[in-house]
């Protein structure tokens, strides 16, 4: 039996259901936390002081656990826009469009290459450092704009997105919220990833290859000639250096991930480390002047992306770790010595009430994970899905970790970028087409991926 449930358990409940309403209304949740943290606060210390100070260090809170992630994705980003300005990634990039040799290679090496590349650098700087490529090399052998756009979206802010198994960034907030290690949810999330990745994939592909042989969709020929038309100068002796360094020092950073079995903040430091040293060693190779100064430039281009992605992040993060461990960072040791959390005494009462399954689990993780990704940003309410994972694997004695995986892939399929625009947007920019055609397109296969990978989860909870 569970800790009797107090009116802050039911205030606590109140907040979450009014947090899932407005994302559903696509408004942004930010103002909701606050207040809900706020008056937590009030009913926990009964002091208006030390409440109004409650929010604020419960976004240092937050900002603390998720800093080692922010600071990564603002130095890998910082790094992608040196490769792209002195065309690092363009010599990276080119052997690769030698496979090009038809429009179905130019849908799945296109699409493989952006989930690599993905992994490493993220998605909206993977579409830079890829997009103006290949993209010509696609067109000229038949694939058109739109189902380029396609594989870098569903690959990239797909696939690489939904698990992020290298830079942790999306398991490392869902893990933080649903009280487990990022560990147990990247393994938990494999299985789920490939399933959903293969679904996907293969049966936009198909739509993609039957619009082809009908007609219905085409190669423009003026982007053709366009694109055709723009020259690009000689790689310097540099350049050809780095591209070669650049994925070299990367594998070993993989390599040196399985030999010292580096997880979790051993290995994103590895990963931030080596980030730094190729940016700078590229921006002194590129630039003759002012080679200080725009290593300084670079970082803050990084930091602007980084904190501007992760903004909303941090005051919703900030309410559910409330739920769970940093109740008692933030607030004192003021629950009962029998509770286990906010969230894990709703769990425990929600089993005792209400008859629950592994199935009903799953459909509502996976709604749950769609609903956050209404607002558009993904990263933004996943820490909802690992609180309502840990919820509902505690009620059913279930997986919580393939619970929290499951909604976090698909807060971030419809949230990062493939059916609400966040990052579809510079996909259809680079290829030249319409964002909601392209989210239009990527509907259909996204939902029946999804509606697949949750049967397939159903059996693994």
């Amino acid at each position: 039996m569970g800790v009797e449930l107090l009116a802050l358990h039911w205030v606590y409940l109140l907040f979450i259901l009014l947090i899932i309403g407005v994302m559903v209304m696509r408004r942004d949740t930010s103002l909701v936390c606050i207040i809900g943290i706020f008056v937590i606060s009030v009913m926990t210390t009964g002091s208006l002081g030390k409440s109004v100070g409650s929010v604020f260090n419960s976004f240092i809170f937050a900002i603390t656990e998720l800093l080692s992630t922010i600071l990564v994705i603002c130095i890998i980003v910082a790094m992608s826009r040196v490769l792209t300005d002195s065309g690092i990634n363009e010599v990276m990039i080119r052997p690769v469009a030698r496979l090009i040799r038809s429009p179905g290679l130019a849908y799945w090496v296109i699409g493989i290459l952006m989930m690599v590349i993905s992994w490493f650098f993220w998605p909206s700087p993977g579409v830079a450092l890829i997009g103006a490529v290949l993209l010509p090399v696609a067109l000229r052998m038949g694939l058109p704009a739109l189902g380029i756009a396609m594989a870098m979206n569903l690959f990239g802010h797909g696939i690489a997105l939904s698990g992020d198994f290298v830079i942790q960034g999306a398991p490392t907030i869902t893990s933080k919220a649903a009280g487990i290690p990022v560990g147990d949810v990247i393994s938990a999330s494999v299985p789920l990833v490939f399933v959903m990745g293969v679904v996907t994939t293969i049966v936009a592909f198909w739509f993609l290859r039957k619009d082809m042989k009908s007609g219905a969709l085409t190669v423009d020929q003026n982007q053709l000639a366009e694109l055709g038309n723009q020259q690009r100068e000689a790689a310097g002796g540099y350049v050809k250096l780095m591209a070669v360094l650049v994925p070299i020092l990367f594998l070993l950073d993989v390599i040196a991930m399985i030999m010292l079995d580096l997880k979790g903040g051993d290995a994103t430091a590895l990963l931030g480390g080596t980030a730094i040293f190729i940016l700078i060693l590229s921006t002194l190779l590129h630039y003759k002047e002012n080679r200080l100064e725009k290593i300084t430039q670079y970082m803050i281009q990084g930091f602007e992306f980084g904190f501007k992605v992760f903004g909303p992040v941090i005051p919703i993060a900030a309410f559910f770790y409330l739920g769970d461990s940093g109740f008692k960072e933030i607030l004192g040791d003021y629950l009962p010595k029998e509770s286990h959390g906010i969230v894990n005494d709703l769990g425990v009462a929600l089993a005792n009430s209400v008859p629950l399954s592994p199935a009903i689990g799953a459909v509502t993780l996976t709604t749950v994970g769609a609903i956050t990704g209404l607002d558009g940003s993904g990263f933004s309410g996943v820490s909802l899905a690992g609180s309502i994972a840990k919820l509902f694997g505690t009620a059913i004695d279930a997986s919580i970790a393939t619970l929290t995986a499951l909604g976090q892939i698909a807060a971030i399929w419809v949230g990062g970028g493939t059916l609400v625009p966040w990052a579809l947007i510079p996909a259809a920019a680079i290829c030249g087409v319409d964002p909601f055609e392209l989210a239009r397109r990527n509907l259909i296969p996204v939902v029946i991926g999804l509606l697949v990978t949750t049967l397939f989860a159903m059996f693994l909870i």
